[in-house]
Parts: C-alpha cells; sequence; structure tokens
C-alpha cells in the first residue's frame, strides 16, 4: 500500500517496525563490498549519456546505493567528492535542530513541527531559514553536525543560509555523508529518527520513484535538491516483492554544473530523468 494513503500514526508505524525488524550492521566502517556488475552498468550509461550529449562536459556526477538486506555498498561512484547540497541540506537542518530538542534547548511545538515539515515535505527556503535561525545560524548547524555527528558528517559544510532567490550554492555533502546518514536514520541512531523519518515519507514529488519503473507501493524516504547548477536526489527505497518481502536500500543520485544554466526548467527535468533511470537500473 503507498506510504502516502496511510495515516500519519500508521505511516510511523510502519516506518518504524520496517527499520525494527531488520537486522543492520554499521553502514559507518571501511570495508565495502561492491557489485561490480550493477557499478558497471551504471558507468558504463553515464558515459553513453555523455557520447548522446544528454551530460555536458561541465558536468559532474555522484552515485551510492547501500543494500540494507545484503548489508553491502554495491554502487560508489565519486562518492567521497564534496556537491553542492541544494535543499538536500534540509533534512541535516532538520537533525540539527532536533539534536538541540532532544538537549531541551529548544522546543518542538506547533510553530516548529509546522516549519519542520514545510522545509521537508514542501522544500520551503523561508521555513530552512527559521530552523536556522533558531538553531543559531549556519556555523552553529555545522558545529552541531560535527561535534556530535562526526563519523557520519565528513565531508559536509554548511556555510550559509538559503538566498531570497533560493540560489544555494556553498553548503555541500558528499554522498557518501548522505549515506551515513541515511543509514543512521534507518537504524534509529538519531535523535527523533521516527519523526525524521515520517517528515522525509510525506508525500511529495521525487526522483528516484516517482517516474520509474520500480513496483508499485514502494516506500519513499527522500529529500531532492534542486538549483539551476545541481539536480540530486537522495533517500530511502523501501521495495516490496510479489512474495511480500521488502528490500530497503538507499539511492543518491547528484548532478552537478560548473555554471548556471540557461534553461532552468529543461535542464532539471532532463537531469531528473536521468537520476530516475539510474534508479531503474
Amino acid at each position: 500500500e503507498p506510504l502516502s494513503s496511510l495515516g500519519e500514526s500508521r505511516r510511523r508505524f510502519l516506518i518504524g517496525g520496517i527499520a525494527g525488524l531488520l537486522s543492520l550492521n554499521p553502514e559507518l566502517g571501511i570495508a565495502r563490498q561492491y557489485d561490480m556488475g550493477l557499478e558497471e552498468k551504471i558507468e558504463n550509461f553515464i558515459k553513453k549519456l555523455r557520447k548522446d550529449k544528454r551530460i555536458e562536459s561541465d558536468e559532474r556526477t555522484a552515485w551510492s546505493v547501500y543494500d540494507f538486506t545484503s548489508k553491502q555498498k554495491v554502487v560508489s561512484i565519486n562518492e567521497e567528492m564534496p556537491f553542492q547540497s541544494a535543499s538536500m541540506v534540509k533534512p541535516l537542518v532538520a537533525l540539527a535542530f532536533l539534536h538541540e530538542v532532544k538537549n531541551n534547548r529548544l522546543k518542538y511545538d506547533g510553530i516548529s513541527k509546522a516549519k519542520l515539515r514545510a522545509s521537508i515535505q514542501l522544500s520551503d527556503n523561508q521555513a530552512t531559514n527559521w530552523l536556522i535561525d533558531r538553531i543559531g545560524g549556519p556555523e552553529k548547524v555545522q558545529k552541531i553536525l560535527r561535534e556530535n555527528y562526526e563519523p557520519i558528517f565528513k565531508n559536509t559544510f554548511i556555510v550559509e543560509r538559503i538566498p531570497a532567490d533560493g540560489g544555494t550554492y556553498r553548503n555541500k555533502a558528499s554522498p557518501r555523508d548522505y549515506s551515513r546518514f541515511l543509514y543512521a536514520l534507518w537504524a534509529n541512531q538519531l535523535p527523533y529518527s521516527e519523526e525524521l523519518k515520517r517528515l522525509m515519507a510525506l508525500p511529495k514529488r521525487d526522483r528516484i520513484y516517482d517516474g520509474t519503473k520500480l513496483p508499485k507501493g514502494t516506500i519513499v524516504i527522500d529529500k531532492t535538491g534542486s538549483t539551476g547548477r545541481l539536480c540530486g536526489d537522495m533517500g530511502i527505497l523501501i521495495v516490496k516483492d510479489r512474495n511480500g518481502r521488502l528490500y530497503p536500500y538507499t539511492v543518491i543520485g547528484v548532478i552537478q554544473k560548473d555554471s548556471h544554466t540557461n534553461n532552468y526548467r529543461s535542464w532539471i527535468k532532463s537531469r531528473g530523468d536521468i537520476i530516475r533511470e539510474i534508479s531503474n537500473i
């Protein structure tokens, strides 16, 4: 059953129950195992896209997939490189805010709940800036993540509020950091993990399930990022097979352009479709 059609209490129970039933090993370790067949397929597909000019010479891409069932990192392409975060920074800001709530320095009341929901589900920039300001500014957000979650955020740099025009280019994070964040979130290792998963699972447009050939009813816990220089998505997909077995895995895709595109709508759509094609693979 699609997660978006469930009541919030049932949705919260389902997300938490799935994570609790699965035995997980930390994704934080150095040792990695790769399905080179899958990684090679993606690399060859990207090469073809470049040859066909669907990805330009001034664009870099990164891809990451972690399989919770096999407990393996199966795709790691440019995963350690910091890329612009765009709106994918918003769950990280939410984590910093909830960290302060846990330590009784901020309140999770009606107003802050509405701001968190608007930031994650609607990708509301003003709501995100409200959260950043309550935390104490970008530097404080960065300090909270680095001092308390350093094993996760090794190449994350939060240095600015989101400008009025939405053109946020200075905040950065590596796909590997997103992968570690999603792992810790799935394993309930973060403050208010269940609430953050619930927020990220609220119905919204995405690039790793919507428009793909993945099975109907796949659960999506994600956040997209979009600017005139970046198109991305990072999330957890929970796919059900014909026998009802659940297969959760992370998918992170980022395409970054050196200079601002001349046609935002066309560029974002085409690069979003590329992320969907990778998710299909």
